[in-house]
């Protein structure tokens, strides 16, 4: 029997032909920045090159079709090219960084409320005038505000205009190992400067310049949080989740219960995604189906859904992965209700297609990757999952079918996740079967209380009910968080290994679906192109000996590194401090396989503040040292100077013979730029940690 005929899916999906292209040249632009004049003249050739093509003869252009088709994804690539570069606000004439100098005054528009940090307030911010020597130059550009805690900073609203005089900051990355590339991911939302203002650095300007559409959302987002605030008394934690949960708002988050949900695998719960908009497109569905009027209408059903999905998008703070869902459901909305019915993978390309060419750098956000790889794991692989078991009583076969859809949307997801979280959640099955259906509940009953808060003892049951139903959630989360098993942690990846674990991932799934031996084939040889990879790098952490000077603003951390061990030389509240320690020394011991933390490593002599790793001598000075006169200098390869000690380096010069000065960020930056100056009279290299990033010496 002949096997049905099967339409290939980018066949039905032309989106996708488009997107890769386009996608291609997005990349190529970031890293390799070419010029607009080379852009342009591709874009007119290749532009022109296709509309010749539709003046040949039809046979001609029948034979010359993947000819054709190379020029249309050339152009398409090119187009890429041309977005990129025109979404990079460095390239426009009037932004700021273009005409600002040090000592310059900055006139500034506050962009959003002022939040609260644990030593500062944060703020975005849109610069509206530089000022130089009494000229004001109109210009344009994002800065990242910082204001001290002693300042009056909380007082500051959105569309509130300061007058600023500090010198910006260049941002920067730490240089820690490993480390989140904070500088790159400024770059990506357009900032690329940064200042702290003590309450002697700005002046509040008269007037405000407000948007009144962003005013209307800024306004609807703190009566939602007013409302959960004034009715949700169940505890903190319970109030931080249900305000993430509904609108996407952060900053009452405790952290060890955000990474409770991370270990468990429910993290994307109180992370506003696609789950949390196709609820309330559900529920839009319904609701306007029933409403008189408005249900005879599909016109009117689109434009309202629509229009609450967008408003709901834009209170959550329309993230990435929000705005995929967004518009990912006003084409289902609109191809279900206006049009013929399209391939689902054609809507999901040509919804990244549209949100690519409204920001381009959405292609390295996090939310964005994770967003469309779970929906894509989802559609492929949640009926073949599904079909392996069948169920007899209804309610195990529901069970088992959201079951299936947390299967699906790992398989796409988790070689990503492992990429950039470094762990997987091994228990992801039984926290999701309960926390899903529970906060989609809890969503509901949000909605409700924010909608009829206003009549008497509703809000305050409904508060009292919404704030129980977190409470059993987050109480069920941290109790599966607490076995040891819970989590499988500190798992190392690079670009490479992740990419040939998709390849590992697809094959193989696509091999077990169609029962294709090539691909079976190809799936192998991919398992053993990764095991070679993993086990190259396995001999590199082998034989691996260096010394690092963490960057860690106002602390010392230095790590001696023999193999997988290390020993650890700094403050203790590094070894206490969760947060501190996570965010700065972890990302680099998990990339080096640092698993063993001991006192003392191989080849590692230690007479503190001298220390002899290898063949070199290192000098560590933490504190006031007094130094005689010596007749003959002491062989010192490295010094490294921590903690504001009292010193002076034409002194060190005169008792040790060493070339190479290391100061780290616990030192006061007034001070760093003393000990520089006197090693370049002295010629001797200095490399300041808070400036050029973490030291890395490999031995």
């Amino acid at each position: 029997m002949p096997k049905p005929l099967s339409i290939p899916v980018y066949k039905t999906a032309p989106f996708i032909r488009l997107l890769l292209p386009f996608a291609a040249g997005i990349i190529l632009q970031w890293y390799v920045q070419i010029p607009l004049p080379v852009i342009m003249m591709a874009v007119i050739s290749f532009g022109a090159a296709n509309t010749l093509f539709y003046f040949l003869p039809l046979a001609l252009r029948f034979k010359l079709q993947l000819v054709q088709g190379i020029f249309i994804n050339l152009l398409l690539l090119t187009f890429g090219l041309l977005i990129t570069w025109q979404k990079d606000v460095r390239h426009t004439n009037d932004w700021f960084g273009n005409y600002y100098k040090n000592a310059d005054y900055i006139v500034v528009k506050i962009e959003e409320p002022v939040i609260e940090k644990t030593k500062s307030y944060k703020a975005d911010a849109f610069v509206e005038a530089v000022i130089n020597n009494d000229t004001a130059i109109a210009c344009k550009g994002k800065l990242l505000l910082y204001f001290s805690k002693h300042s009056l900073a909380q007082q500051l609203h959105y569309g509130d205009r300061i007058l600023i005089n500090k010198n910006l900051q260049q941002i920067k990355n730490s240089g820690n190992p490993g480390a989140f590339n904070y500088q790159r991911y400024a770059a990506f939302q357009q900032t690329f400067h940064n200042v702290f203002l003590k309450e002697k650095d700005w002046v509040l300007l008269s007037g405000k310049n407000v948007n009144g559409f962003k005013q209307f959302i800024f306004t609807a987002r703190e009566k939602i949080l007013a409302t959960l605030r004034k009715n949700i008394n169940t505890g903190k934690d319970e109030l931080g989740i249900a305000e993430a949960l509904l609108i996407g708002y952060t900053n009452d988050l405790d952290k060890d219960l955000v990474q409770a949900y991370s270990n468990t695998g429910v993290v994307h719960i109180i992370a506003i995604s696609g789950m949390h908009l196709g609820l309330i497109y559900i529920m839009l569905v319904w609701l306007f189906a029933r409403i008189p009027f408005v249900n005879k209408s599909k016109v009117l059903q689109v434009v309202l859904i629509l229009s609450c999905l967008w408003l709901f998008s834009l209170l959550t703070g329309a993230s990435a992965s929000v705005l995929r869902s967004a518009v990912m459901f006003t084409f289902i909305t609109i191809g279900n209700n206006l049009t013929k019915k399209s391939s689902i993978y054609n809507s999901l390309a040509a919804s990244a297609f549209v949100m690519l060419c409204f920001n381009p750098y959405f292609l390295w956000d996090v939310g964005f990757q994770l967003s469309y790889l779970a929906v894509v794991g989802i559609i492929v692989f949640q009926k073949p999952v599904y079909n392996l078991f069948y169920i007899k009583n209804k309610w195990v076969d529901k069970v088992w079918k959201l079951m299936a859809i947390s299967l699906a949307a790992q398989i796409l997801t988790f070689p990503i996740c492992i990429y950039y979280f470094h762990q997987f959640p091994n228990l992801f099955l039984i926290t999701n079967i309960i926390a899903v259906p529970l906060s989609s509940i809890i969503l509901y009953a949000e909605i409700f209380l924010v909608t009829f808060s206003w009549i008497p003892f509703v809000g305050e049951y409904a508060g009292k009910i919404t704030g129980g139903l977190v409470w059993v959630m987050n109480k069920i989360i941290l109790w599966v968080n607490n076995f040891s098993f819970a989590v499988w942690d500190k798992i190392p990846a690079n670009i490479l290994s992740t990419w040939l674990l998709y390849a590992v991932v697809i094959a193989l799934s696509a091999w077990l679906i169609n029962k294709n031996k090539k691909l079976l084939r190809f799936s192998l040889l991919a398992l053993f192109a990764f095991t070679m990879v993993h086990a190259y790098g396995k001999w590199q952490i082998k034989n691996q000996k260096k010394i690092i000077v963490y960057n860690v603003p106002q602390h010392q951390a230095i790590d001696f590194v023999n193999a997988n061990h290390y020993k650890f030389i700094g403050d203790s509240v590094l070894l206490q401090d969760g947060m501190l320690q996570n965010f700065h020394l972890k990302p680099g011991r998990i990339a080096l396989q640092l698993n063993y933390k001991t006192d003392a490593v191989k080849s590692c002599l230690q007479y503190p503040p001298f220390y002899q790793f290898g063949n070199k001598k290192i000098l560590v000075i933490d504190k006031a040292l007094v130094f005689e006169a010596v007749q003959q200098k002491i062989n010192v390869d490295i010094i490294i100077i921590s903690k504001n000690p009292k010193l002076y380096i034409p002194q060190l010069a005169a008792v040790f013979n060493c070339n190479q000065y290391v100061v780290d960020a616990s030192n006061s930056l007034w001070k760093i730029e003393t000990w520089k100056k006197d090693c370049e009279q002295l010629h001797l290299q200095l490399h300041s940690v808070p400036e050029k990033g973490a030291f890395i010496l490999d031995l």
